[in-house]
């Protein structure tokens, strides 16, 4: 014969013993699950008491419903139990030194490379004796060619290189200068307008608002129709100018010199090599001395190196002295060309930045990859 199922009083004593023996929560709850769950013997026995005799249903019902309140409390009880002391022994093993330093504070971000550079470049010619002026980007035709020396027709006029915002689908013509060297019609007379392609504009406008002498740096956005690895539809110029009485060609190179060895280094040398710009004569390209190699043009493992492309010379810059067209658009502010001269230069923030730190590809100061960005951080 099968064996007879335990009793209401057989239930409980087992139930009572397996809650004392419960050693954790997890064993508990176990506990709990075996004894009070849908499949429980003792929850299968409710279930049946209607199958019972009438006269016995009464009886097994309060039975099981005191045995099923007691495991229940018990179970609370011990559960409560197991719950403290497992928190007294995680309080015990993960207690906080309080005598060790604390985190520092999470950086909430840095200065972009490009501005570091500019600011670097900025603290150089002030310290030089340069101001720090601003100007407009989107400007007159005027300011960006024509007082420049861009005569209508200059390459640098063509749609393909200028952002122009009016004057339809060829850029017009500005007003020509007077016969006389004199300033042409005011700019306003021209509504030609577009993003400047350079800072250079603001070389006539500090020249219209101060007699000379006059020593400026004009750092600022520009814009122009490209966009590959080494050009940016919009990217960052610092325009300088000197102005006074016997400048030289040699004052320009000491200029430069003392610029080059504060950011790249003082073991920089400058090189001035003849090139052609509209608003200086004579101009020059400007090389430093290449930082990897020294100058020799040997790479540390004894190939061409790749930075210099084997010269030892680096091109950074763009100078010369002021043509004397440009100063005539502001002679009646002083700048007679029989009586002062002087030196502008313009150099790119990205290309200073990119030489000084190693970076190949000019997109990445603009694509906002923290991974990149965070290696310059200070």
């Amino acid at each position: 014969m099968p064996d007879a199922p335990p009793s209401l009083a057989e239930l409980a004593e087992e139930g009572r013993g397996a809650i004392a023996a419960a050693g954790s929560t997890a064993e508990i709850e176990d506990v709990r699950v075996r004894l009070l769950g849908r499949k429980a013997p003792l929850t299968v026995l409710k279930r049946s008491i209607g199958d019972l005799p009438p006269e016995e249903r009464g009886r097994v019902g309060r039975e099981a419903n005191q045995a099923g309140a007691e495991l229940a409390a018990l179970l609370a009880e011990r559960t409560a139990a197991l719950e403290a002391e497992e928190l007294d022994r995680r309080l015990a093993t993960d207690r906080v030194d309080v005598t060790l330093p604390g985190d520092p504070p999470s950086s909430l971000g840095s200065l972009h490379l490009i501005t570091q550079t500019r600011r670097e470049i900025e603290d150089v010619f002030v310290g030089l004796g340069f101001r720090v002026l601003e100007g407009p980007e989107i400007e007159f035709d005027f300011y960006n060619f024509t007082a420049l020396n861009h005569p209508p027709g200059h390459p640098a006029r063509m749609l393909q290189d200028t952002f122009y915002l009016s004057g339809g689908d060829t850029p017009p013509d500005s007003p020509p200068a007077s016969p006389g060297g004199g300033p042409p019609e005011t700019p306003q007379a021209s509504t030609d307008v577009l993003l400047r392609t350079h800072t250079s504009p603001m070389q006539v406008r500090a020249m219209e608002a101060q007699e000379p002498p006059i020593y400026v740096i004009v750092p600022g956005k520009t814009y122009r129709r490209d966009s590959d690895a080494t050009h940016t539809p919009m990217f960052h110029q610092v325009e300088g100018l000197a102005i006074d009485e016997d400048i030289t060609l040699a004052d320009l190179q000491g200029v430069l010199l003392a610029f080059a060895r504060s950011i790249f280094g003082p073991e920089r040398e400058v090189r001035l090599r003849p090139h052609y710009f509209p608003f200086t004569e004579p101009s020059v390209e400007v090389d430093i001395s290449c930082f990897r190699c020294g100058g020799t043009g040997v790479a540390p493992d004894g190939g061409r190196d790749g930075l210099c492309k084997g010269s030892g010379w680096i091109e950074i810059l763009g100078a010369g002295m002021v043509d004397p067209n440009v100063l005539g658009f502001v002679a009646d502010r002083g700048y007679d060309p029989d009586r002062v001269q002087g030196f502008a230069f313009g150099m790119g923030i990205e290309r200073i930045a990119m030489l000084r730190h190693g970076v190949p590809d000019l997109r990445l100061f603009f694509e906002n990859d923290v991974r990149f960005l965070a290696q310059f951080g200070r």
